[in-house]
C-alpha cells in the first residue's frame, strides 16, 4: 500500500545492512546457477520464521546479477547464523563449494555494513513499506527530520 506522505525509517541501536547476491556467468549452465538461486528462498523461510535468530527483513532485485538487501539485529547474530550447523545456510555453502567452487559459471558476492545511530539517513516520498521502513519503523519526515542533515543527527 503506497503511503502518499514523506517518512523516515528509524530502527533502535546498532544494526547490520547485508548485501548478498549471485551472477549467472554462464546462462546455458542453470545446472549449476539454478540450485545456488533456489537455496536463499529456503533460508528466508527459515529466517522470517524465527526472529530470534537477529534477521530483521529482506529486499531483493533480479537480473544477471542479483541483489539482494538484508536487514539484521547484530553482526554476531549474522555470523552466528552463518556457521548454524543445523540451518539451511551451511549446508547451502558447502553444495556450491562442492558443485560450483571457483569453475566460473555462477559467482556469488556480498558485502556487510555495521550501522550505528547517526550513521545513516533515508527517505520514503509515496512508496510501500520498503527497506529499512519494513525492518524498522517509519515516521513522518518533518521538523527536525525534513533534511538529510537534520535526519542524521537524530539519536
Amino acid at each position: 500500500m503506497i503511503r502518499p506522505q514523506r517518512l523516515t525509517a528509524k530502527l533502535d541501536g546498532e544494526f547490520v545492512v547485508f548485501l548478498i547476491g549471485l551472477r549467472v556467468n554462464q546462462p546455458l549452465k542453470f545446472y549449476k546457477w539454478l540450485p545456488v538461486f533456489m537455496a536463499m528462498p529456503k533460508m528466508l523461510t527459515e529466517l522470517y520464521r524465527q526472529p530470534a535468530l537477529g534477521f530483521l527483513h529482506a529486499e531483493s532485485w533480479f537480473g544477471r546479477t542479483t541483489i539482494m538487501v538484508q536487514y539484521w539485529r547484530s553482526m554476531d547474530q549474522l555470523l552466528a547464523y552463518a556457521k548454524m550447523r543445523d540451518a539451511a545456510h551451511l549446508p547451502a555453502w558447502r553444495a556450491f563449494n562442492k558443485a560450483v567452487g571457483t569453475d566460473g559459471s555462477v559467482g556469488i558476492w556480498h558485502e556487510t555494513y555495521a550501522v550505528k545511530p547517526g550513521g545513516y539517513e533515508n527517505i520514503y516520498i509515496n512508496m510501500p513499506p520498503f527497506g529499512l521502513g519494513r525492518a524498522g519503523s517509519v515516521q513522518p519526515a518533518s521538523g527536525a527530520r525534513e533534511s538529510a542533515a537534520g535526519r542524521l543527527r537524530e539519536p
